[in-house]
């Protein structure tokens, strides 16, 4: 029989007391006191008063097309599409062709009440000499705005599909290699690093996913307006759009935090095979909760999510030292299961 021998740290260093775990009572009244204020507050841009006469009629035009359709005269807007036709009214059959990439300025409204297909026509220019009108329903879907957050809105909400399959079929090969080198692979909650920030990574990409369907379901108006005029800003603008943007801005404070916890437990190579997986189960996450908030469903998960993390925290809550010879955090005084280490 072989004889395992063990180094004698000097001594144990004892991690700071933690305080208490809420009361399951607390937790349900946090709980509910979030999807009050949720459902309660205010859902909507509030509409500027524009019953002062000193404002020009030409300014109250122009606000009352922002808030009705979200953008107004001299937004600029670029071709998404390979190509875009416009006509040259009055002039019949002579139409103007823009390419993807080109940009034109909103110049003017019309509304023609005969037109079966949209009544709402919307005058474009390209250049002084380039001007045409095209129905607004074919704009919003050929154009976007020239503004850096809403094109990476449009280029997000077009393409994350191909990223998913990409990053998946990733993950798959990278695990199916493992295994076959007979490895063992360790991934969020399952064979986790000794953290809470990967699951609390996972758990506000699935919070983020639900607010943002449940704005693209409850009141789409609302995230229209942003996506013409956003912001990165969590202030002065409607308390649902408040709390996706500090869930984002949130996500991107923990995503540092995992990486440091990441490097500093695990060796480079095995590290970037769990940020693999990682960035597999955040766009799981994604997907799944759209899919299931979109049939109202997702708050019940997330509910659920909520709880799964919960109980993460509290087992982790069990690691009250640290071994004396490593650092690392350990549940009870004796043999560190990192560094082989007697800690008395």
């Amino acid at each position: 029989m072989s004889i395992f021998h063990y180094r004698v740290a000097q001594s144990v260093t004892k991690v700071d007391s933690l305080k208490k775990k809420p009361s399951a009572n607390f937790c349900r009244y946090v709980m509910n006191l979030l999807f009050c204020l949720l459902f309660l507050s205010s859902c909507f841009y509030s509409r500027p008063d524009l019953s002062s006469e000193e404002i020009p009629q030409k300014i109250k035009d122009s606000l009352d097309y922002l808030y009705e359709r979200h953008y107004t005269w001299n937004t600029n807007l670029e071709v998404m599409v390979d190509s875009s036709i416009l006509e040259c009214l009055p002039i019949k059959e002579k139409y103007i062709t823009l390419y993807r990439g080109d940009r034109v300025v909103v110049a003017e409204f019309a509304v023609h009440p005969a037109d079966s297909i949209d009544t709402v026509w919307v005058k474009l220019a390209h250049t002084q000499d380039e001007q045409g009108w095209i129905r607004e329903t074919e704009l919003k879907k050929a154009f976007a705005p020239t503004d850096s957050i809403s094109q990476a809105i449009h280029l997000f909400s077009n393409t994350h599909a191909s990223y998913f399959v990409i990053i998946f079929a990733l993950f798959v090969g990278v695990y199916l290699f493992r295994v076959f080198r007979r490895k063992q692979l360790q991934l969020v909650y399952f064979n986790d690093i000794a953290s809470v920030y990967p699951l609390f990574l996972c758990l506000l990409m699935a919070f983020s996913a639900t607010i943002y369907e449940s704005v693209q379901v409850f009141v789409p108006g609302t995230w229209e307006h942003f996506y013409y005029n956003p912001t990165l800003s969590p202030f002065k603008v409607p308390f649902i759009l408040s709390i996706f943007l500090l869930s984002i801005w949130l996500f991107l404070i923990v995503a540092l935090a995992v990486l440091d916890d990441l490097f500093r437990q695990l060796t480079p190579a095995t590290a970037i095979f769990y940020l693999l997986g990682l960035m597999s189960c955040c766009i799981f996450c994604y997907f799944f909760f759209i899919l299931m908030t979109h049939i109202y469903i997702g708050y019940l998960f997330l509910a659920f999510f909520v709880w799964v993390f919960a109980k993460k925290v509290h087992r982790n809550i069990g690691y009250r030292y640290r071994c004396g010879h490593c650092g690392e955090k350990i549940k009870e005084k004796g043999v560190c299961p990192h560094c082989g280490a007697i800690n008395e």
